[in-house]
C-alpha cells in the first residue's frame, strides 16, 4: 500500500469514527420519535432535525459541497444503524444520500451551487424513474407528469424528477441501442403538490407521497439543474463518485436492508429471553434454538457478501481505479440477496413470536417495513438475471452497468 493510500484510509477512518460516535447518540432519540413519525405519517420534526444536524443526509456528498465524502462502505455502516433504530428514517436519510449523493456530483457548478445553497444537508426528494415527460427548448427543459414514491418530500427543499425525453410532437427520443432517452430534472418543492396517498402496509413514516406539478402545468427547468441519465460524468468527489446511481441506489437500499434485518432477529431473541408458554421457555426449545441459528447464518453471511463487496470497491476507488462491471454485478446480487435473507428471517420471527408480532409494536412495524422494501423495483429478478449474464461472461468489451442492467 503506498503511503498517500494509506494516509487517505488514516483521515477517513477518524472521520468516520467521530461520526459513527454521533450516530450511536441519536438512537434512543430517534426510537422515542418512531410512532410519533408513524402517525403523521412522515419523519417528525425532530427526528429529520436530528438526522440533518448529525450529517446523516450528506455522508456521500462530495467534499467541495461541504459533505463527508465517506467512502460507501463506512456510510452503509452508519446507515444500517439508523434503520436499526427505525427502518423508516433509515429510509429516508439512504434515499437522500443516494438521491442527492448523485446529484451533487453529476450536476455542473453552478447548479450543484443553487440546490445546496443551504448547505450539504438539503432534503432532495422525488423519484429518478421516469414517469413525467420532458421536451429541450433553449435553456432547459420543459417538463410534466405524475411521480410516485416520494419518499421524504415533506422535509425536501428540491424535487429530483425523472422524465422522458421528447420532441416538439410528443414522440419520445431513443438513444442508439433503441431504449429510450431520460433527463433528471431538479426543481424546488414549492413548484409541485403532494396526492396525499401513502396508505400502505409498511414505511408509513416515509412519507413516499405521489406528486405532480402545480395546476398540471409545464414547468420550465434549466439546463444547470438537470442530467442526463445515460451519458452524465461525475464533476467532483472523487473517484467513488463514478458509482452514479447505478451504485448510489444499490447502496442505499442495501444499507437499510441490513438495518431493518439485524432488528428483527434481535427483537426475537428478547422476546424469547423472556417468554414462557404452555410449551417452556421459549429460548430453551431445541426447535426455536435450531432455527434461530441458521437464522443468525442466513443473515450474516448476506451481510459478509455485502461487506466482502463494498469493501472491494472502497480498495479500488483508494487506488485510482473504477468500478468494473463484475464489481457492479457483485453489488447488484449482495442487494438483491440480502432482501431475500431478511424477507426469509423475518417471516420466521414473525410466525416464532407468534402474538407478539401480531399486535401494534416494534416487531409488527419492523415485518412490515420488510415486505414493504422488498416490492421495491431494484429487488427486480430481472437484474438478478443480468447479473448472471455478468458471471457467465455474456458480455461485450464496452459493456457497462445502468439501474437496471448491462448495456452491452
Amino acid at each position: 500500500m503506498s503511503s498517500s493510500v494509506a494516509m487517505l484510509k488514516e483521515a477517513r477512518a477518524a472521520n468516520f469514527e467521530t461520526m459513527q460516535a454521533k450516530v450511536e447518540s441519536i438512537l434512543p432519540a430517534i426510537e422515542a420519535a418512531s410512532e410519533e413519525s408513524e402517525a403523521l405519517n412522515r419523519l417528525s420534526d425532530t427526528t429529520f432535525e436530528l438526522l440533518k444536524a448529525n450529517g446523516l443526509y450528506s455522508m456521500l456528498m462530495p467534499k467541495e459541497l461541504g459533505g463527508a465524502e465517506l467512502p460507501h462502505v463506512d456510510a452503509m455502516r452508519l446507515a444500517e444503524r439508523v434503520a436499526w433504530a427505525h427502518g423508516s428514517a433509515g429510509w429516508c436519510v439512504v434515499v437522500n444520500n443516494a438521491v442527492g449523493g448523485v446529484l451533487s456530483v453529476l450536476l455542473p457548478d453552478d447548479g450543484a451551487r443553487e440546490v445546496f445553497a443551504d448547505g450539504p444537508d438539503t432534503m432532495v426528494a422525488g423519484n429518478g424513474v421516469p414517469r413525467g415527460f420532458a421536451r429541450k427548448v433553449e435553456g432547459g427543459y420543459l417538463i410534466k407528469g405524475h411521480w410516485a414514491y416520494g419518499s421524504g418530500i415533506h422535509h425536501a427543499k428540491w424535487i429530483h424528477s425523472g422524465c422522458f425525453l421528447t420532441d416538439e410532437d410528443g414522440n419520445m427520443l431513443k438513444l442508439a441501442n433503441g431504449a429510450p432517452r431520460i433527463v433528471v430534472t431538479h426543481h424546488p418543492r414549492d413548484t409541485i403538490v403532494l396526492k396525499g396517498n401513502w396508505d400502505v402496509l409498511g414505511l408509513r413514516a416515509t412519507g413516499s407521497f405521489d406528486y405532480t406539478l402545480k395546476d398540471g402545468a409545464e414547468l420550465f427547468v434549466p439546463d444547470r439543474c438537470c442530467y442526463d441519465f445515460a451519458v452524465a460524468e461525475a464533476q467532483r468527489g472523487g473517484k467513488q463518485s463514478t458509482l452514479g446511481l447505478v451504485g448510489y441506489t444499490a447502496w442505499g437500499h442495501t444499507s437499510w436492508a441490513l438495518g431493518v434485518g439485524r432488528r428483527m432477529l434481535d427483537e426475537l431473541a428478547k422476546l424469547a429471553s423472556k417468554r414462557v408458554d404452555a410449551f417452556g421457555k421459549m429460548n430453551e426449545g431445541g426447535v426455536f434454538k435450531f432455527e434461530f441459528a441458521r437464522a443468525e447464518a442466513k443473515y450474516r453471511s448476506a451481510r459478509a457478501f455485502i461487506y466482502q463487496s463494498w469493501g472491494g470497491l472502497a480498495d479500488t476507488f483508494a487506488h485510482g481505479g473504477e468500478a468494473s462491471v463484475e464489481q457492479i454485478a457483485d453489488i447488484k446480487l449482495a442487494l438483491r440477496h440480502i432482501h431475500d435473507v431478511i424477507s426469509e428471517v423475518s417471516t420466521f420471527a414473525h410466525r416464532a413470536a407468534r402474538g407478539a408480532s401480531l399486535h401494534d409494536g416494534v416487531m409488527q412495524r419492523f415485518y412490515r417495513d420488510i415486505h414493504s422494501g422488498t416490492q421495491h423495483i431494484l429487488m427486480a429478478d430481472e437484474i438478478v438475471q443480468e447479473c448472471g449474464r455478468v458471471y457467465l461472461g455474456a458480455y461485450g468489451p464496452n459493456a457497462k452497468w445502468e439501474v437496471f442492467g448491462v448495456n452491452g
